[in-house]
């Protein structure tokens, strides 16, 4: 069973106002990317990370990550789309062409850093079980509104039916190939394959695993850390 994550890291970030990838911001001196991978690699699950930066900082971001490679893995770094989608196809390529025992192919976000290995671990072991598609959620705490299109509210969903969706997100490596060859359109990855009809199973989430967007964000991420010792 080969492992391999994708690091959709080609964002600018311009919402964090750094005036450098988001992925390279760092968090207590660490950028969000290097401890996203540490991450990854920590789980123990797996051994391969293909991160696509953008095209004008491959060079930047792998100076930043060559050191986290383990013995027998790598960490490979491919310049990145336009879009999120298009870094994903392109890491997906690269992991299926140079690494031939793929068989599960995790999507994960930089800016989810403090991810928890044990929710790796997780959603390996769930594809790992036979399920094509898995993503860890958490329940929504807020009441949600359904609006139209002038802003005035047409329904309330039943929130107990709700889900956050996190990363990293788990998948057959052939069933995630079939979902971005297919020329339809998400806003990720389990979004595609449900298009294509294929069951996505979840697994618990964790807090810790907040997707770092805006200064507000690195500010908690930063308590987060100096409440552990820094340990995330």
């Amino acid at each position: 069973m080969g492992v391999v994550a994708l690091v959709p890291a080609a964002g600018r970030g311009e919402r964090l106002g750094y005036g450098m990838p988001k992925a390279l911001v760092p968090v207590d001196g660490v950028p969000l990317l290097v401890r996203a991978v540490r991450g990854l690699l920590a789980s123990g699950r797996v051994r391969h990370v293909v991160i696509a930066a953008p095209p004008s900082d491959v060079d930047a971001v792998s100076t930043v990550t060559a050191p986290l490679a383990q013995a027998g893995g790598a960490v490979y770094v491919v310049a990145g789309g336009a879009e999120r989608s298009d870094s994903v196809r392109l890491a997906l390529t690269h992991a299926l062409r140079e690494i031939p025992d793929t068989s599960i192919v995790l999507v994960h976000d930089a800016a989810r850093a403090f991810t928890p290995p044990s929710v790796v671990g997780a959603v390996v072991d769930a594809v790992a079980a036979g399920h094509p598609a898995v993503i860890p959620v958490l329940p929504v705490a807020d009441t949600v509104k359904q609006v139209d299109s002038t802003g005035v509210v047409v329904a309330t969903p039943d929130r107990a039916a709700l889900r956050v969706v996190q990363t990293p997100q788990g998948f057959d490596a052939r069933v995630l190939l079939r979902a971005h060859e297919s020329g339809l359109h998400a806003t990720d990855d389990a979004g595609l394959v449900e298009r294509l009809g294929v069951p996505v199973v979840t697994v618990p989430g964790h807090p810790d695993a907040m997707k770092v967007t805006t200064k507000f964000d690195l500010a908690v991420a930063e308590a987060l850390l100096a409440g552990s010792g820094g340990t995330p």
